[in-house]
């Protein structure tokens, strides 16, 4: 609580509960709901983070192991250096486009994006690469592929990044049984449906996708009285998978998981003369 000194260097009053809080996308687990066994959060955002809460502490040379937020909770997580920035920065490119348009036009383009295959390592990679000098590779491209081609191009990269996490995870040990999507990618339905496209796996959205406040406040909740986020942000949806779109997926992610080694080489001696 806060003491007698500290009410007088701050003016708060004395005896006030005081804990701590944690990093925000471990707050934006717990803003919907992704803290019991099992669960695996993804947060759509600028990065893509992936936090698993598993019963023990496991670790992995291609993961990160981490305590849990909550008491005697551990995690296996993991994230990808890019995925909202590289939606940002086609929208760039395509001269300020609105995310909404570009949406619409990967809707129209398709599964496999009429045959493009992005790597989205455009600053490098962390999990499970982890190699600062990969870098974005657009393969398959031809006169005739647009911008919608482009951008869903984009999406998929990232479904297919967070299939790979999602498989040395269970490599490592986890065993995910619920997966429970957070972030401003959520808005809208297309990014999430790809993703669970390509996993095989439903994703559960909250009525709320965009706040690590809600983690902060469901902690000091928690440390005064009872509180659950399933009241305060109850599920509004299950995204499920299209088999039929499962099922295609699985022959491009294949070659998706060819690509980073196949150029890996080249990518590398161009990252270097970039650097110089």
């Amino acid at each position: 609580t806060v003491t007698a000194e500290a009410a007088r260097e701050t003016g708060l009053p004395a005896g006030i509960p005081v804990t701590t809080g944690t990093i925000d996308a471990w707050a934006e687990a717990l803003s919907v709901g992704a803290q019991n066994t099992g669960d695996l959060m993804l947060m759509y955002g600028t990065t893509m983070f992936l936090v698993h809460t598993v019963p023990k502490p496991l670790t992995s040379p291609s993961l990160w192991g981490t305590v849990g937020a909550l008491p005697g909770t551990r995690n296996l997580a993991g994230g990808m250096a890019t995925s909202g920035a590289v939606t940002n920065w086609l929208r760039d490119l395509f001269d300020g486009t609105d995310h909404t348009e570009l949406t619409r036009l990967a809707a129209e383009s398709g599964p496999g994006a009429n045959g493009l295959l992005m790597l989205p390592y455009f600053s490098g990679e962390r999990t499970p690469v982890m190699d600062p000098d990969a870098r974005g590779v657009i393969a398959g491209l031809t006169l005739s592929h647009t911008r919608g081609d482009l951008y869903r191009a984009a999406l998929e990269a990232t479904g297919f990044g967070v299939r790979h996490n999602i498989e040395v995870i269970e490599e490592a040990g986890g065993d995910i049984r619920r997966v429970v999507a957070v972030g401003g990618g959520t808005q809208g339905s297309l990014w999430t449906q790809i993703v669970s496209d390509i996993t095989g796996r439903p994703q559960e959205l909250r009525t709320t996708t965009i706040g690590a406040s809600y983690g902060g406040a469901l902690l000091a909740a928690q440390l005064v009285g009872d509180a659950s986020i399933d009241d305060w942000n109850p599920v509004r949806e299950t995204v499920m998978p299209h088999a039929e779109h499962t099922a295609r997926y699985d022959a491009s992610y294949a070659l998706y998981r060819r690509l980073y080694p196949d150029s890996a080489d080249v990518v590398h001696a161009l990252a270097a003369l970039q650097e110089r």
